[in-house]
């Protein structure tokens, strides 16, 4: 979808799903490749992308090797935004409950083996269901940098990349998501990029339970926009892991504590 500079009409902007397939890492495997969930990862703003102490470029590979099936790619939506900062850390000054996103990304071309120097980059709304460049959009006017919420980062030899955010909340006709793309052959200039190609466009979802106690706390609860539920979304199809389901893992004991979020997500490097 190309991205237009005028402010997208709501509620509803979106389309259904393409059939266009993309591969994904799923299922109860991630009981295994999720495991890694559990390492440590910085909350700085600065680091590095992905090479833990746990998951190697072997194990990575073999895992996700022995559990390839197919995703369906969809649309990047209405709020998407070009040149993304490359940056661990995309909160900025936005409150909410803390999400580290642990993705890993394989090469089908490969065998499912990982794919290192690959940019994934992530956006969302804030707890007020507002996109960072399309403020005001979800009916709560602000101030608007731009880049809140957005960000990217390379992969490392591994095919892990580490991200830090909030959980998102939720606005006009969509159940709560985070949008994703995996670029290949980017040239970092700065604090972005240039170049490259997309190889895979798709979105994240949330446990429902989990999102249903967070959206009713602060400083979600402010958000009195309807809330579509994730059975009711126009974009997921209800297929777990394998539609972006992400396998969430506590930091603490509280949801406002936070959570890791895992997936493991195949694409062609060659399409």
């Amino acid at each position: 979808m190309t991205e237009e500079n005028a402010t997208p009409t709501p509620p509803t902007p979106f389309r259904a799903p393409t059939t266009r397939r993309a591969v994904v890492v799923g299922g109860a495997a991630l009981a295994a490749t999720g495991a890694f969930a559990a390492a440590g990862l910085s909350s700085s703003a600065h680091g590095t992308a992905g090479d833990g102490p746990v998951e190697t470029a072997d194990t990575v590979g073999v895992a996700a090797a022995a559990v390839c099936s197919l995703n369906a790619r969809v649309t990047e939506g209405p709020y998407s935004l070009e040149g993304a900062l490359v940056r661990v850390d995309n909160r900025e000054d936005k409150a909410g409950v803390e999400v580290r996103y642990k993705l890993t990304v394989v090469d089908t071309a490969k065998g499912c083996a990982p794919l290192a120097g690959a940019l994934v980059e992530i956006w969302h709304c804030d707890s007020l269901g507002e996109y960072s460049g399309f403020v005001g959009n979800n009916g709560h006017p602000g101030a608007d940098n731009g880049t809140f919420l957005r960000g990217g980062q390379l992969t490392g030899s591994n095919g892990v990349v580490n991200l830090v955010s909030i959980w998102p909340g939720h606005y006009r006709g969509r159940a709560v998501h985070t949008h994703l793309r995996v670029h290949t052959d980017v040239t970092l200039t700065g604090d972005t990029y240039t170049g490259g190609e997309i190889v895979h466009t798709g979105q994240l979802f949330y446990d429902p339970a989990i999102n249903a106690t967070i959206q009713a706390s602060s400083p979600y609860k402010a958000n009195t926009t309807r809330e579509t539920h994730l059975d009711d979304d126009s974009i997921y199809d209800g297929a777990g892991a394998t539609s972006g389901l992400l396998t969430l893992t506590p930091l603490g004991s509280t949801p406002s504590a936070g959570y890791t979020a895992t997936l493991t997500m195949g694409v062609d490097s060659t399409a």
